[in-house]
C-alpha cells in the first residue's frame, strides 16, 4: 500500500468509516478551527472506538495533506491513517514472547515520533530474534507505509502490541520475570558489561527527550554506550542495534 492509499479524507467518508467499521483506523488528525456537529461526530465515535483523534496545528495539517493526499483534494480539516498492521494486546504477547523463548527479548518505543526510525528498530529487532514490540497508544509514531517500506516488511512479521500507559506495561511485565533495561547517556554501566541471558524488555527513547521519566523509574538498569566523537549522541535505531546484536553475541556467539 502507497502513502495516499493508506488515508482517507473527509468528514462523511471517516464518520462512515467509524460507524460501519468497514475499514480500521488508526489515528483521525483535525485540524484546528474546524468545527461543526461532523467534527463533534468524528470525536465521539472515535472516543467509543478507542481510536485516536488528535487536533493538529494548520501548518503541520497543510504539510500531512499535501503529502498523503490528491491535489486539489478537499479534506473539510480531516485525514484518517488505516492500520497498516494488526495490533494485539499487552498480555497475548507477553505470553507469545514466552511460549516462542526461554529468554525473551521486547522492544518498547518511548517517544519515537519518527516513522524512519520506528521502521528502521523494527528490522534490526526482527533480524535479532526480537518476540516483538511496544508502542505507546498516544505517544507513539503511528504505524505508516513509510515505517513498513524501511522495515523491509519487518513490521508485518513482528507482534506489535499498544498501550495507553507504560507504567502499568512495566508492572505486568515484571510480574512475568522481564527486566526492564534503558538505553540512556547517563547509564550508570556500559551495555557490554552487562548480562543479557534473562527475559528482557529494551527501551528505546527518543533522541531529543530520551527515556521519559516514567520509564527512569521503572527501569531496572540503565546502560550507555560510549561516545568518543564529538556529536554526544547515537541515532535511535543505532542504538537499538548495536544493543540487540550485543544481546545476540552474547547468546549466541559465546557457545
Amino acid at each position: 500500500m502507497d502513502e495516499k492509499s493508506a488515508y482517507i479524507f473527509g468528514r462523511n467518508a471517516i464518520l462512515e468509516a467509524l460507524q460501519n467499521d468497514r475499514n480500521s483506523i488508526e489515528k483521525i488528525f483535525v485540524t484546528f478551527g474546524a468545527s461543526g456537529e461532523s467534527i463533534n461526530k468524528i470525536f465521539s465515535l472515535a472516543k467509543r472506538k478507542n481510536v485516536l483523534c488528535v487536533r493538529q496545528d494548520n501548518r503541520k495539517f497543510i504539510t500531512l495533506e499535501r503529502s498523503v493526499t490528491p491535489k486539489g483534494a478537499n479534506t473539510q480539516g480531516v485525514i484518517a491513517l488505516m492500520k497498516m498492521v494488526k495490533t494485539i494486546e499487552l498480555g497475548d504477547l507477553i505470553k507469545f514472547s514466552l511460549k516462542k523463548k526461554d529468554k525473551p527479548v521486547i522492544i518498547v518505543l518511548d517517544g519515537i515520533n519518527d516513522p524512519h526510525n520506528l521502521g528502521a528498530i523494527a528490522r534490526t529487532a526482527e533480524c535479532s530474534g526480537v518476540s516483538g514490540i511496544i508502542l505507546s497508544d498516544k505517544e507513539s509514531v503511528p504505524i505508516t507505509p513509510t515505517a513498513i517500506k524501511i522495515s523491509s516488511g519487518a513490521l508485518e512479521h513482528l507482534q506489535t502490541a499498544k498501550v495507553k500507559n507504560f507504567e502499568e506495561a512495566f508492572k505486568i511485565l515484571k510480574s512475568h520475570g522481564f527486566l526492564i533495561i534503558g538505553t540512556d547517556m547517563q547509564g550508570e554501566q556500559v551495555y557490554s558489561d552487562f548480562d543479557f541471558n534473562q527475559p528482557l524488555v529494551i527501551v528505546i527513547g527518543s533522541e531529543g527527550q530520551g527515556l521519559s521519566k516514567t520509564t527512569l523509574e521503572h527501569c531496572d538498569a540503565l546502560l550507555r554506550i560510549p561516545i568518543l566523537g564529538k556529536v554526544d549522541s547515537l541515532n535511535a535505531s543505532v542504538s537499538a542495534a548495536v544493543v540487540l546484536y550485543e544481546i545476540v553475541r552474547q547468546r549466541n556467539l559465546r557457545k
